[in-house]
């Protein structure tokens, strides 16, 4: 892929007339950033995958400014889906609903159904109203690299690949969305986010999560492949492994009594949350061979936080 230039702006019209053209866009949410194209507009999605290096088999999310713009993309909503837009459009959750034949195939990796989700960030949202249509968004990171949570983690990633970078503040969240399938009864929830089960099952009660190795991961990003991975080594605990003696760094709640190269103590497990990846790419910029992450109860936000942990784990 020929290098570009990326273009970095603070008005997301100017940024939305990319998308018209056919071109992508990088702009803040209020989980991750994310790397935008028009849905329906198959040269376009094409090139996100070519700047991410992302594998053609892990389905895009669709991201709207209008919660009248569903039916541009779900064949049908069940009750329950109904009952998820009502409660947390626009917020951090997406949910997976069958598509309409408008929608292609190469971004639902092939799937009958979308992903969609409408983000609860002002400047988000007067980016996709500008867009005038859906667009699909993954993060705006190279594939398997931490999701970017700052405009400039995105350069990092890809400048000279994508057509233009909307400039807003660190994301607040700092994970990715949680991911609900509506296609089955009960709903299934396929990945962890800031809406936590027991708040979608205020809504939903029969909500139930997925089971380890059961089928259907391959519906929501971010379960298929490697993600969430700095260069760096991930070990969950307060201290270090018996016997390293590199460079380390330590991020969680509480103070620990190794010396470490780097550390970054939160005030809470969304603060956590929020610094995880960004926390992830300065122990990389700094040369860190190891990251040791204090692991957090797992409820509320640290369900998900915690899942982001173990997954870079298993880099």
């Amino acid at each position: 892929m020929s290098a570009i230039s990326t273009v970095r702006t603070t008005d997301p019209t100017e940024a939305a007339g990319f998308i018209i053209r056919g071109g992508v866009v990088a702009f803040p949410t209020e989980t991750v950033y994310g790397l935008g194209a028009a849905i329906f507009d198959e040269t376009a999605v094409r090139k996100i995958f070519e700047a991410k290096g992302r594998p053609g088999d892990n389905p895009l999310i669709a991201h709207i400014g209008d919660v009248g713009q569903v039916e541009l993309l779900a064949l049908e909503l069940s009750s329950d889906a109904e009952r998820l837009i009502e409660h947390f459009f626009p917020g951090p959750l997406t949910i997976v609903v069958k598509k309409t034949d408008a929608v292609p195939a190469i971004a639902t990796a092939g799937l009958d159904t979308i992903g969609i989700r409408m983000p609860n960030s002002e400047l988000a949202l007067a980016f996709l109203r500008e867009c005038g249509k859906p667009i699909v968004a993954p993060s705006a990171n190279v594939s398997g690299r931490p999701s970017p949570t700052t405009w400039q983690a995105v350069l990092e990633d890809l400048d000279g690949k994508i057509d233009c970078i909307l400039q807003g503040e660190p994301t607040d969240i700092g994970l990715e969305s949680t991911v609900v399938n509506c296609t089955v009864e009960p709903p299934l929830l396929l990945r962890r986010g800031a809406v936590s089960i027991d708040e979608l099952r205020a809504v939903v009660p029969l909500i139930r999560e997925l089971a380890s190795g059961e089928a259907g991961a391959e519906k929501s990003p971010g379960l298929r492949h490697k993600h969430y991975s700095p260069r760096a080594k991930v070990a969950i605990g307060r201290e270090l492994p018996a016997g390293f003696a590199g460079r380390a760094a330590f991020i969680g709640l509480h103070t620990s009594e190794e010396i470490f190269a780097e550390t970054r103590v939160a005030n809470s497990a969304e603060e956590y949350a929020a610094a995880l990846f960004e926390f992830f790419r300065e122990c990389d910029r700094g040369g860190i061979e190891l990251i040791v992450c204090e692991p957090v109860p797992e409820t509320g936000i640290g369900a998900a936080l915690m899942d982001r942990i173990r997954r870079a784990a298993e880099g």
